[in-house]
């Protein structure tokens, strides 16, 4: 979670990206009808579960929802860096 807040709010990226993260988290709550630390510990949990299996880049994972007519779609775009053959 450390990591997830340093991103958002510290670290190397400039002015630019660090607001179009807030505000895209932003939108993401209001359409989605869910709570900032629901979608924290979401994204989370989608980086714990996901590298057991596989390398990511965890600076390039997106997590979006799309709200269709009467539902709403996860949609995580992960870039995979390597496939842990041994576990």
């Amino acid at each position: 979670m450390f990591e997830f807040i340093t991103r958002l709010f510290g670290g190397s990226e400039g002015s630019k990206n660090k607001a179009k993260e807030r505000l895209r988290l932003v939108l993401v709550h209001d359409r989605a009808s869910l709570s900032p630390g629901l979608v924290e510990a979401l994204e989370e949990e989608l980086i714990q579960v996901i590298s057991k299996y596989l390398e990511i880049d965890e600076e390039g994972l997106e997590v979006n929802f799309d709200e269709g007519d009467d539902s709403v779609a996860l949609i995580a775009n992960i870039p995979v860096k390597n496939v842990k053959r041994k576990m």
